[in-house]
C-alpha cells in the first residue's frame, strides 16, 4: 500500500526555524508543511499591506525558506504554507527572488488566492456571529475578511507540478490533506477518506504540540529535551490510516497521550469537526502505541461538506494601554496592592471613564482573580493596569500614571514599563461557498 510521509514543519507565525530543517535533513518527508496563520493575523497583514503593498505575509518567511530550501531543493522535498497571509503574492515572489540566489532550476511556485471575501461580505452585508447584527450595523471599522480555503486549489497546484505552495487563509488541516488527495487519487466525496485525512492534518497543524511541547508538566507528564523539540511526522497510508512520530533523535516525545490532547485541541464536537472539505467525525478514533515515539491513528470518517464557509472577519477595536511596575522584599504584596489602588484612584480624580480595565499582581492573581488564587505572600510581585480605550492618546495615560508611581508611590518600585497596542479584534460569519473563487498563479524559475 502506497504511503507518504509529511512534516509539520511550524505551528505559528513565530514558530521554531530548526525543527523543520530537521525534519527536511532526517524525517525522510515527502512535504513539507508550514501553517503560520492564526485568525487575526490576516487582518494585522492587510494594515500592514495598506501602507506598503509589498508587506502584509509572514515576517519570517524569508529567513524560514533560506534555511529550508536547500535540502527541499536537493530532496525534492515540496512545500506548503499560508504563510503568504494578506498577500501570497508578493510572498511568492520573495521566494522565487530567494531561490534564484541560490541557483533554483526548474522550480514552480504556485499562488493561491481566491480567500479575501471583504467585498461580498459589505455588499451582501452578512451578519457577524458575535456581535449578531449586520457588518453595517456592527459599528466597528471593518479591516478584512477572509473565507477558509479547502484543500481544492492546493490539489490543483500539486497537479500542475507545483513544488512550492503559498496560500493566505486555508483551513489549517487542509494544508496537509491536499497532498493525500494528490498522492492518493482520492475523490472529493469520499467523506471517510477525507476525514481521515483532516484528522492527520489536525493532528499536526500546531507542530511541537503532537510532539510533547503544549503537554509538559514536570512531575505529571514529563517531556524530555524540549529545549530541542522535534516536530511531527504522519506516515499516510492511502487509505487514510496514518502513523505520527517524529525524528528518531529529535526532543519530546510522541505518544497515546499526546496524540489525544493533541485531537481535542480547538475541537468543538469531535462529532461534526466542520471543515471546508468535509464534516469530520472524531468521535470513534482510536491510538495505539505503535512503536516509541510511534503512534497508530484510525477510525476517523466524515459526512458531506456544508454549503457554506466561514469567514474570519477583522476589525479595529480601540487600544490597550498597558503599565506595569515590580515589587520586591518583605510587604511586597501590600506595596503592590496599594500601587493598584492610587492608580485606580488617580483615574477617578482626573476623571478618566475606563469600559474596561483591569487592575493585577502578577504572581498573586493575575491570571485566575482573587477566589481562585491562594498560597503565601509571594518575596516579590509585578503590579499592571491595563484598560481598554478608544483612542490613543487615552491608552498612553494609563502606562504614564503606572510610570508615575516610581516617585509618588509606595516604596521600592521598580522597572516600570508602559505599552500601546491597537486592538485587532475578531469575529466570524458564514458566506456560501459558491460566492468564493479560489485561485492559483503560477511564478517559475526557470534553467
Amino acid at each position: 500500500m502506497k504511503t507518504i510521509r509529511i512534516g509539520g514543519g511550524a505551528g505559528y507565525a513565530g514558530d521554531r526555524i530548526e525543527p523543520a530543517v530537521e525534519l527536511a535533513e532526517k524525517g525522510d518527508i515527502h512535504y513539507l508543511v508550514f501553517e503560520c496563520l492564526a485568525e487575526r493575523t490576516i487582518a494585522i497583514g492587510q494594515r500592514q499591506k495598506a501602507a506598503d503593498p509589498t508587506r502584509g505575509y509572514n515576517e519570517l518567511l524569508v529567513e524560514r525558506m533560506a534555511a529550508v530550501l536547500p535540502v527541499c531543493l536537493a530532496k525534492k522535498i515540496k512545500i506548503i504554507t499560508n504563510m503568504g497571509s494578506a498577500n501570497p503574492t508578493y510572498a511568492a515572489r520573495a521566494v522565487e527572488a530567494l531561490a534564484r540566489q541560490m541557483g533554483a532550476r526548474n522550480l514552480k511556485i504556485a499562488i493561491v488566492g481566491g480567500d479575501d471575501v471583504l467585498e461580498q461580505v459589505t455588499e451582501h452585508d452578512l451578519q457577524l456571529d458575535e456581535a449578531a447584527r449586520p457588518v453595517s450595523l456592527c459599528g466597528k471599522t471593518i479591516i478584512s475578511a477572509n473565507a477558509y480555503l479547502g484543500a481544492e486549489p492546493l490539489v490543483e497546484a500539486l497537479a500542475a507540478g507545483a513544488d512550492i505552495i503559498i496560500a493566505g487563509r486555508v483551513a489549517d488541516p487542509s494544508l496537509f490533506l491536499a497532498p493525500m488527495i494528490h498522492e492518493f487519487g482520492w475523490r472529493e466525496d469520499d467523506w471517510e477518506k477525507l476525514g481521515k485525512g483532516t484528522l492527520v492534518g489536525h493532528l499536526l497543524e500546531c507542530a511541537g504540540q503532537v510532539t510533547g511541547g503544549y503537554f509538559a508538566d514536570p512531575g505529571y507528564k514529563d517531556v524530555s529535551e524540549l529545549a530541542r523539540l522535534g516536530f511531527p511526522i504522519a506516515e499516510v497510508s492511502e487509505d487514510g490510516d496514518a502513523l505520527i512520530t517524529k525524528v528518531a533523535d529529535a526532543g519530546g516525545r510522541v505518544t497515546v497521550q499526546t496524540c489525544k490532547e493533541q485531537m481535542l485541541y480547538e475541537i468543538h464536537d469531535p462529532c461534526r469537526y466542520v471543515t471546508p472539505d468535509v464534516v469530520a467525525d472524531f468521535s470513534r478514533v482510536t491510538f495505539y502505541q505503535a512503536g516509541p515515539d510511534s503512534v497508530a491513528v484510525q477510525g476517523a470518517s466524515g459526512v458531506a461538506r456544508t454549503a457554506t464557509l466561514k469567514v474570519s472577519v477583522g476589525y479595529q477595536d480601540g487600544f490597550i494601554g498597558e503599565g506595569e511596575i515590580s515589587y520586591a522584599g518583605p510587604g511586597a504584596v501590600a506595596r503592590g496592592e496599594l500601587a493598584l489602588a492610587i492608580v485606580k484612584q488617580r483615574f477617578a480624580l482626573c476623571g478618566v471613564t475606563l469600559p474596561e480595565a483591569r487592575y493585577d499582581l502578577i504572581g498573586v492573581n493575575a491570571l485566575h482573580g482573587d477566589r481562585l488564587s491562594y498560597g503565601g505572600d509571594p518575596y516579590e510581585v509585578r503590579a499592571r493596569v491595563a484598560a481598554r480605550c478608544a483612542t490613543r492618546q487615552e491608552a498612553a495615560r494609563i502606562g504614564n500614571e503606572v510610570e508615575t508611581l516610581y516617585t509618588n508611590g509606595p516604596a521600592g518600585g521598580g522597572g516600570a514599563t508602559k505599552n500601546i497596542k491597537e486592538i485587532i479584534a475578531m469575529d466570524s460569519t458564514l458566506i456560501p461557498r459558491v460566492w468564493v473563487s479560489p485561485r492559483v498563479d503560477y511564478l517559475e524559475v526557470a534553467e
